[in-house]
């Protein structure tokens, strides 16, 4: 089997970039990837033999950890009916029925297979709604790379320092106004403005494509009572929080219901899908029950439905949350003292089960703090927790996330990796 950099070298011949998502390029830290051999449990081994414990998983939807025996199960039997239909099948209903009983807000679901498009059909759907055009999203929130939301985006957007992309007409980018993330002044401002122009409100209830950044008090409040005064449709982006902060998503951790939810990762147990519902008046003007088109000839696929099936119903055992919880606050407050011992200044945030850690003494509220972060000093922890079997995101604009796979000892031990990465950073 050949390692990594051959692979690399074969795939940058091959592929653009030699990746096919760009963070994974890990230029941002300059290093070059690892290619994965398999994942286990929360480890994860590369074609060079190494592994690691791994705190990526798949970018967020691996909260039972790599290759869970019972959804591998439920795979391995759906398999032998088939990998597509292109038709309906049971198990799209199945997963709808889990969803919308365990979402208060969602009323009606259509599943899709990704989060881009669940986001970009959720921003359609608002404008044939409303028959507005303008939305707002947030500055550092990122919600696919659909040609109106990549303004001010955050992830591999912000990795890489790319403001817009070229290629997005400016005609597009004019109908997206991108504001300070929990500036609930300039939200309040735009609306009383410009509310009766907005079709849709979409920010990600906690943000997760800046580094961890939780929302203020009275922030998503703000945003319901406003869309709500003015017509608007209020979209949670729940790509990355829904099923793993809480079973009802962030949404229900806060007391905010939205009149569309977008979802992916999590409900296709580490599969590609995505899915968008909401409120019954509005998901009824989607096709063929109303005159808003979207398709897609692999929405509702059999292998992704039976793996979310599975997944969800695993995470509805009781005391899940509650013990995923115990194990992440151990590791919060593991960094936050390995930090104080190294006397290294760093910023920590976490929700549940997802941890921001920010190479800056400031505060993070929104995506201009963000910025501070020193990323050259991040660069530098990377490539040393990395050689210590620690895999983090190449990134210091993405998260960490736990499983219910990490045990104690797991979690003990990249603490003390932390800890020894952070005294041998060179500022």
């Amino acid at each position: 089997m050949e390692n990594s950099i051959n692979l690399f070298n074969k795939a940058k011949k091959l592929i653009p970039g030699g990746v096919n998502s760009p963070v994974r390029a890990c230029k941002s830290v300059e290093a070059d990837p690892l290619f994965i051999e398999k994942g286990k449990g929360c480890r994860l081994f590369d074609a060079d033999g190494a592994q690691y414990i791994d705190y990526v998983g798949s970018w967020g939807p691996m909260i039972l950890g790599y290759n869970h025996p019972q959804v591998i199960e439920e795979i391995t039997k759906v398999l032998q009916r088939g990998t597509s239909f292109g038709a309906p099948c049971d198990l799209e209903v199945m997963l709808a029925e889990i969803i919308t009983n365990g979402v208060a807000s969602v009323a009606k679901i259509r599943m899709v297979n990704s989060g881009t498009e669940a986001t970009m059909s959720a921003i359609r759907l608002a404008r044939g709604y409303t028959k507005r055009d303008l939305i707002i999203k947030f500055d550092g929130c990122y919600h696919g790379h659909a040609d109106s939301l990549l303004v001010e985006a955050g992830s591999g957007v912000a990795t890489l320092s790319i403001p817009g992309s070229p290629g997005v007409p400016q005609a597009f980018a004019s109908h997206t106004i991108s504001l300070p993330y929990n500036d609930i002044e300039a939200f309040r401002d735009t609306m009383i403005k410009k509310g009766d122009k907005i079709a849709a409100v979409i920010v990600e209830p906690v943000a997760g494509n800046m580094g961890l950044v939780k929302p203020v008090p009275d922030f998503l409040e703000t945003l319901r009572e406003y869309s709500l005064k003015t017509g608007s449709v209020l979209i949670f982006d729940e790509v990355m929080t829904g099923f793993r902060l809480a079973f009802g998503g962030a949404q229900s951790l806060y007391g905010i219901t939205p009149d569309l939810t977008c979802f992916g990762k999590i409900i296709g147990g580490g599969l590609p899908v995505g899915a968008y519902g909401g409120k019954e008046e509005i998901m009824n003007l989607i096709a063929p029950s109303g005159p808003v088109y979207q398709a897609g000839t692999l929405s509702g696929n059999p292998l992704a439905m039976a793996a979310g099936i599975k997944t969800l119903s695993l995470l509805q055992e009781p005391d899940f949350y509650q013990k995923l919880e115990e194990k992440s606050a151990h590791f919060e407050n593991g960094i936050k003292t390995a930090a104080q011992k190294a006397d290294f200044p760093i910023f920590v945030s976490r929700v549940g089960s997802m941890l921001g850690m920010f190479f800056t003494k400031k505060e993070v509220q929104n995506f201009a703090d963000a910025k501070t972060a020193d990323l050259k000093a991040f660069a530098q922890f990377y490539k040393k927790m990395r050689d210590k079997g620690i895999y983090i995101a190449p990134s210091q604009f993405e998260v960490l996330f736990l499983s219910s796979a990490h045990q104690k000892e797991d979690i003990d031990t990249t603490i003390k990796a932390v800890q020894e990465c952070l005294t041998r950073i060179k500022i």
